[in-house]
């Protein structure tokens, strides 16, 4: 079966793969990056309507991830690496379920920024939906700490 792991760029992201490359048997890989293509985002957000159409450079900019996401998991130790970069239609998390039901994937691995209580609640957790909404085992890695 197949890893996939949630990445966008992050720094958080990158601690994820970072540790599923550690600690997770060699298994393939799918690094997966969502992004919102403009009419989404008019969904949600009804102001976006006044930002200039940027979708095909945000498309550019995801696929930019998935590849840049895919080589640090070959660096940090994963064989079998594939990438992807997915538009999201409806909510980030809701893709990665759907993804990873498509590919029936053994685990989905995100990180986390770590967000509690208000900012949590405001700003909303994908890793924490994903973990929720998946039948399947999820592997959510805190941010790295900060050192001492």
């Amino acid at each position: 079966m197949t890893i996939l792991v949630a990445y966008d760029g992050s720094s958080d992201a990158r601690t994820a793969i970072e540790f599923a490359a550690k600690h997770l048997a060699a298994e393939p890989t799918l690094v997966l990056t969502v992004w919102e293509p403009l009419l989404v985002q008019l969904k949600k957000y009804p102001l976006a309507a006044l930002v200039p159409d940027t979708s095909d450079e945000a498309q550019a900019q995801a696929e930019q991830h998935a590849k840049e996401g895919a080589e640090l998991a070959i660096a940090s130790g994963l064989a079998d690496v594939t990438y992807r970069a997915v538009a999201d239609n409806e909510s980030i998390w809701k893709t990665i379920v759907d993804v990873a039901d498509e590919i029936d994937a053994s685990l989905i691995v995100t990180g986390s920024r770590g967000l509690a209580g208000v900012r949590s609640v405001l700003l909303g957790s994908v890793s924490n939906h994903v973990l929720h909404h998946a039948h399947r085992p999820t592997l959510i890695v805190p941010p790295a700490k900060a050192p001492r």
